[in-house]
Order: structure tokens, then C-alpha cells, then sequence
């Protein structure tokens, strides 16, 4: 963390939007014609960023309009698209008005009849899945026989979601599914590709790929390229170009899916996924022919070349 030397109040006091609290902040003076950051008192400029942030404030549109204010180059999607993948609920309603497949699902908010949503959620099916819906890195996720934890069962999940985020999402299972997932890039000329895809197999034991299975346990096996056949691999790229494209992301993106036979459902669209060198975005570009570090180079390039603001 970079450091100013003042307190908040000093910097809000001279109107300087900040990032952090405390004696450590980052200030970004919002001068487009000039894109920096004030460090140690010292104004430097900023060449690109690359916001490699996950969850709220960091994904979902608030650190990209912050850096829009500052006129300063970033790469991946604007306040928009963020914003929009980030919001399970939106995401769901704006990619099935495009005509995309994707599971059904009930939505709870501040205005929201409660018990009416609990009726309508057992009927989605034998297993539903209760969500945050602008949360990540599967917190607050609970998975949900109906038939055995019934509507007791439905409610403390939602109010073990409701800890993350007032606003959930309950929806239906889809069972006997393959995780598949697929890298979207952008170049500086504007073009779209779709890399290989992966695929998440569950371990024996674990009911999903929550938080503990990813992080804790390692619950589940990567596998690049993923092992389906040719045209199921072509139907899902083509796919996320197209989820890509309908949302208006920019720079990169990792769509995920469940495969069961011929049908493919989304379900998600992550503006920033992992970037590690062992995260699934780049390993499935470097299985497509892509190195990480020429993968890097490709999205700051992307993002040099568009201009800040309206776009």
C-alpha cells in the first residue's frame, strides 16, 4: 500500500477522492489531463492500470469509475459491465432477454415478499443453490436439498447469504452438469477470442465447489483443455464471445457453464478471474498458445488503446 502522509480528514478536507483509511491511502487527484496518484506528496503518473481485484469495490464497477474520474487507462470491462457481471441477478436477467440460456432462479431484494419467493424457489426443483448475488469466490453459498431441509432449510440459507449482500439469489440446480469454463480476450485492434476450455471436476466428498473445496480443501481437479468432444467445445467458445459481447465486457473475461449432453447453461460472466500463472484463465490461454506473459502484454496494450470516459 502506498502512502500519504495526512489524515483522512487532511485529504478530504481538500476534496481528493481516496482509496483505503488511515495514515495509508492512495489519493487520485481526478484530473484527466493529468492521470496519477499522489504518493508520499508527490504527484506520479500512471502509465495503465490493472485492476487485479476481486469481490465488491474491487469488481463491480467501483474502482473503474473511480479510475474513469482520474482519466486513468485501466484494463478489463468499464463501470457497466462490471457492475452488471457482478449483480448475479441482473447478469441472469440481461443475458436471458439476449436469449441465453441460463438456469431459473428467484430473487430476493429489500422489497421482496419473502414467503412468496420461498414458495416460488421450491418449485424451481429437487436442488437449488442460494447465493449472495454480489458477492464471490462462492462466500455465503449454500446448496439445498429441497425434499430433505424443506423450507426451514431454504430460509437459513438465504439468511446465511443475506450476511454478504441483502440482495439473493435462489436458483435451480442443474444436476449431472460438467463445470466448463472459457477465457474471453480482447485485443487492441477490438477483436474478440475465445481460448480453450477447462473443466472443474469435483472431488468425491465435496457436494460443489464452494469456498472451502477452492481455497481450503482442494476439492476439485483443473482440467486443461477440458476433455469434451470438438463441437461441444466450439458451441461453448462461440458462447462466450457471445455473453462477452451482449454485456458490453472489454479486456477479458471467464465464462462459466454447465454442459449436460447438448444443452449448455451459463453460469457466470467474471470480468477479473484469477491471473495467477496457476489460475484457470491464464492456464487456458497458455494451453491455446497464449504465454502469461504475452498474455499480460495483450490486455495492457487493449487497454492503452481505448480512451477513458464515455466509449
Amino acid at each position: 500500500m502506498v502512502r500519504y502522509p495526512g489524515t483522512p480528514a487532511d485529504l478530504r478536507a481538500v476534496d481528493l477522492p481516496v482509496i483505503g483509511g488511515g495514515p495509508e491511502a492512495v489519493v487520485i487527484p481526478c484530473d484527466p489531463g493529468r492521470p496519477g496518484v499522489v504518493i508520499d506528496g508527490e504527484f506520479h503518473a500512471i502509465d495503465v492500470v490493472f485492476p487485479v481485484l476481486h469481490g465488491p469495490w474491487g469488481e463491480d464497477g467501483t474502482i473503474q469509475g473511480l479510475l474513469e474520474l482520474a482519466g486513468v487507462p485501466y484494463v478489463g470491462s468499464g463501470v457497466l459491465a462490471s457492475a452488471l457481471c457482478m449483480d448475479k441477478i441482473t447478469l441472469k436477467t440481461v443475458l436471458r432477454a439476449a436469449g441465453i440460456t441460463v438456469s431459473d432462479w428467484v430473487a430476493i431484494d429489500g422489497g421482496s415478499d419473502v414467503e412468496d419467493a420461498l414458495t416460488r424457489a421450491l418449485g424451481l426443483g429437487s436442488v437449488v443453490f442460494v447465493k449472495p448475488s454480489r458477492a464471490g469466490s462462492s462466500v455465503g453459498i449454500s446448496r439445498i436439498d429441497v425434499q430433505r431441509d424443506g423450507r426451514a432449510g431454504l430460509m437459513a440459507a438465504i439468511e446465511s447469504a443475506r450476511a454478504h449482500d441483502p440482495r439473493v439469489i435462489i436458483e435451480a440446480g442443474v444436476l449431472d452438469a460438467r463445470e466448463i469454463e472459457c477465457g474471453v480476450r480482447q485485443t487492441a485492434d477490438g477483436s474478440v477470442d475465445a481460448s480453450t476450455c477447462a473443466e472443474i471436476a469435483i472431488r468425491d466428498g465435496f457436494d460443489f465447489y464452494d469456498f472451502n473445496a477452492k481455497y481450503i480443501s482442494d476439492g476439485a481437479d483443473l482440467i486443461v483443455p477440458a476433455e469434451i468432444g470438438a463441437d461441444t467445445v466450439e458451441k461453448v467458445r462461440a458462447m462466450a464471445r457471445r455473453c462477452f459481447l451482449e454485456v458490453g465486457c472489454e479486456g477479458l473475461a471467464r465464462v462459466d457453464f454447465f454442459v449436460r449432453g447438448q444443452d449448455i447453461v451459463v453460469n457466470e460472466v467474471n470480468t477479473m478471474p484469477g491471473f495467477t500463472p496457476i489460475s484457470m484463465f491464464p492456464r487456458m490461454w497458455e494451453a491455446s498458445g497464449v504465454e502469461y506473459t504475452e498474455l499480460v502484454d495483450s490486455l495492457v496494450a487493449q487497454a492503452l488503446s481505448r480512451p477513458t470516459g464515455l466509449r
